[in-house]
């Protein structure tokens, strides 16, 4: 890996931040915009270009967390292993980070949406299924990028079909595991298979990022990606049958991009993998070209479940359960308390990221 061990790979970092920065975007709406007052989640219909727009920027979150996720599961084993710990050793320390995260789910995340006013683990959330990817990909972390590659694909090709299966919702055995791992309810809007296939992607794309790809070549290839994974998901959505879900008016309309995030479809998956490694694309050029712009993102991805739990508890306090202008706004007002909720927030994942850098705590090291 030559010098590039020493940079922590920052753009990683960096676009964990921007997706940490534009999750705030999206958790700032839904407490503070009154379309959430009547929005159906799983209706890709608004009532006007700003509301279309203002939603679907958080779509980036989900997909950027999971593939995010699945580099740095890949990247903290290899890095293990080459300092001389051992196989077992190496996948424990990720399996112990994959539980903690479910953990947090069920005892900080559910209830600080609320403001604390009720303790809810009986659910699950994009913590947990970032938890439990992790712990499926540590099982294949070891293997050559092309195995991790097919469980991936294989995971978005089969994940439509699985979707097929019939089950009765209020049958608690049977919608606790369909929504675990395939369909989306009241158990958990995120079903592990489908994230699970972007989490074993992002660790193929970080093995590329930093083993086979340097400078200009990784710009390059991350770009062409984006390209073919996009171009897969218009033919898939063009063709309105397998891999798709909600349908859509006209091409390139509101519906067009928005088919259903819960659960994810095919054209869904193959459309954020291409947006991410777009974005991605966007951050390697900007450190190539004008480094200082994207650095301050990595204070933010450094510390990125710190910044998730804190910022959700705030809002959930303050928001929810004081009543402070609890969905009483619209675009420019969730705006606005986008950017004060990141005032608050940047400051304080700088300090936490300095404390967990200096601790050698169990637990602070696992956040």
């Amino acid at each position: 890996m030559g010098n590039d061990k020493k940079q922590r790979f920052v753009f990683i970092d960096q676009f964990r931040g921007w997706v940490g920065i534009l999750m705030i975007l999206g958790h700032a709406s839904y407490y503070f915009n009154d379309v959430w007052k009547h929005l159906d989640p799983l209706d890709p219909f608004f009532s006007s270009f700003w509301q279309f727009l203002l939603r679907y920027q958080g779509y980036l979150c989900a997909p950027g967390f999971l593939m995010m996720n699945g580099a740095m599961t890949w990247y903290a084993y290899t890095r293990r292993r080459e300092i001389g710990k051992g196989d077992w050793e190496s996948r424990w320390h990720l399996l112990q980070r994959g539980l903690f995260l479910v953990l947090v789910q069920m005892t900080w995340v559910n209830s600080s949406w609320g403001g604390f006013r009720v303790f809810k683990p009986g659910h699950l959330g994009i913590i947990a299924t970032n938890g439990l990817a992790m712990c499926i990909l540590t099982f294949l972390v070891h293997t050559k990028w092309h195995t991790r590659l097919a469980a991936g694909l294989i995971a978005f090709l089969v994940h439509p079909f699985l979707l097929t299966i019939p089950y009765d919702p209020s049958n608690a055995w049977a919608a606790v595991p369909m929504q675990i791992f395939i369909d989306a309810g009241d158990f958990t809007k995120y079903p592990v298979i489908p994230w699970f296939g972007l989490a074993a992607l992002g660790s193929v794309m970080s093995e590329a990022w930093i083993v086979h790809w340097r400078g200009k070549d990784r710009i390059l290839k991350t770009f062409a990606v984006a390209c073919v994974a996009i171009a897969a998901a218009l033919v898939v959505r063009m063709l309105r049958g397998y891999g798709t879900i909600l349908p859509f008016s006209d091409f390139f309309s509101y519906s067009f991009f928005l088919d259903q995030k819960y659960p994810p479809s095919l054209f869904h998956n193959l459309l954020l993998f291409g947006a991410v490694c777009l974005w991605m694309t966007i951050i390697l050029v900007l450190n190539r070209v004008a480094p200082k712009i994207p650095s301050p993102l990595g204070v933010v991805g450094r510390v990125p479940l710190f910044f998730y739990c804190v910022h959700i508890a705030i809002l959930g306090v303050f928001s929810k359960r004081i009543g402070i202008f609890y969905r009483e706004g619209g675009v420019l007002e969730t705006y606005i308390g986008w950017l004060l909720m990141l005032v608050i927030m940047i400051p304080l994942a700088h300090w936490f990221a300095g404390v967990k850098r200096r601790s050698k705590n169990y637990f602070v090291r696992l956040i």
